[in-house]
């Protein structure tokens, strides 16, 4: 029985780390499965709205999800610069996207030098009313700091899902990933579709901020682990999908968890990408891949 019990709150964890690792890495999915753009850098931004969230937090004590949400055009708007110098440097002037990859490369390591200067190397955290507390159901036990982001997690995919899905600029940037080209011959201005879903991805990644540091204490190199685990998703998924990427998240977060039950932390991150490779090798296109 207590076997049994482990084993039933590992995979109720792995679902709730699931619903965080969706949130992550929907802007990968946006930005590399749709628009095709590289974007290694994308879990610095991330930090980066976690720091916000600490920096208001300790101010003023506003809670962290609220504070990145009202962060979120600013960093929508930040995309949209970033964007501009990207296509002007590479894509517009026929550049190929390894140098694409070398700037997002560089970007991170100077959003991350620059947190280090103003924070240090020490771990920050946010107080909130839901971080310690624990929900208890039959044998479950429910830590609130999982659960509200999770369900930010799931309102933010699901959001987004109907947006591309329902929405005439959603539909456009879903073109834009199918055939640009086809796209462009309709008169649509393709090059601003994708600004738009670039600042969009990185608007994302100053939620999934909020998100991270309710779950844990942060620094400015935390991110450094999260760049092989949300291409890894968004692989997985399938590349574009939104069902997909959720569908993976859930799946590496299962897996991670089961496995550090059993076996310890340490095999998590060799186990989560041995299904990986197992997956692709079984289905290449990914789960939900075309």
């Amino acid at each position: 029985m207590v076997t049994f019990n482990l084993l039933l709150n590992a995979v109720v964890s792995g679902i709730l780390l699931g619903g965080f690792y969706a949130a992550v890495t929907i802007g990968i999915t946006i930005a590399f499965g749709m628009l095709d753009i590289v974007n290694i850098a994308h879990p610095v931004f991330i930090v980066m709205g976690s720091f916000i969230a600490y920096l208001v937090n300790r101010m003023f004590g506003v809670d962290p999800i609220v504070t990145v949400i009202v962060a979120s055009p600013l960093f929508f708007l930040l995309g949209v610069a970033i964007f501009r110098f990207y296509h002007a440097a590479f894509e517009g002037s026929g550049r190929g996207s390894l140098r694409g990859l070398a700037f997002f490369f560089g970007m991170l390591f100077v959003i991350e030098v620059t947190l280090l200067l103003a924070f240090g190397v020490d771990y920050r955290l946010v107080r909130t009313t839901y971080i310690g507390p624990n929900v208890g159901f039959a044998h479950i036990d429910l830590p609130l700091r999982m659960v509200m982001p999770f369900v930010g997690s799931i309102a933010l995919v699901s959001g987004l899902h109907i947006f591309f899905g329902h929405t005439f600029v959603g539909r456009a940037i879903m073109a834009v990933a199918q055939d640009e080209f086809a796209l462009s011959l309709m008169a649509v201005d393709t090059v601003a579709i994708r600004q738009l879903a670039f600042g969009i991805a990185i608007a994302t990644a100053a939620i999934a901020g909020g998100f991270l540091i309710v779950i844990q204490p942060v620094e400015p190199s935390l991110g450094r682990e999260y760049i092989g685990r949300v291409f890894a998703i968004c692989v997985l998924g399938g590349m574009g999908s939104i069902p997909g990427t959720v569908i993976a998240a859930f799946i590496l977060g299962v897996v991670e968890t089961m496995t550090s039950t059993l076996w310890g932390p340490s095999w998590a991150p060799a186990v989560s990408f041995a299904a990986l490779l197992l997956t692709l090798a079984v289905r290449p296109s990914g789960i939900m891949g075309r």
